[in-house]
């Protein structure tokens, strides 16, 4: 039996990814600085790698605890690499490691599971 809520978040951050995507190169290509583009441009590509994981981790009935992981390290990588870009708060800098360890337990976790 697949993961139903990891496929379902997948679906949600990868259409958040896209829209955000397009805001990024549309709306603020012009408002921000090109380091500051390419810092929102990397959440952006990290959020569609989770999504993409999440979607094919939600196939996988062996897979309950990586999603959670990965879904968390989406959020808080992705989500302070785009405040920080949009609030110019350094300090939120600080945050995004946080989001990317998060990330790589989930991505060990979905291999340890996998041997199951």
């Amino acid at each position: 039996m697949p993961a139903p809520h990891a496929l379902r978040n997948g679906a949600l951050l990868a259409a958040v990814g896209v829209a955000l995507g397009a805001f990024g190169a549309h709306a603020l290509k012009a408002q921000l600085t090109p380091e500051a583009l390419s810092t929102f441009e990397t959440g952006v590509r990290y959020q569609m790698y989770a999504a993409l994981a999440l979607l094919i981790l939600g196939t996988q009935p062996a897979q309950t605890r990586a999603p959670r992981l990965l879904l968390a390290g989406a959020v808080v990588f992705s989500g302070s690499l785009y405040l920080l870009t949009l609030t110019g708060v350094k300090i939120l800098g600080a945050v995004t490691p946080i989001g990317g360890v998060l990330m790589i337990a989930g991505f060990v976790l979905a291999a340890l599971d996998a041997r199951k």
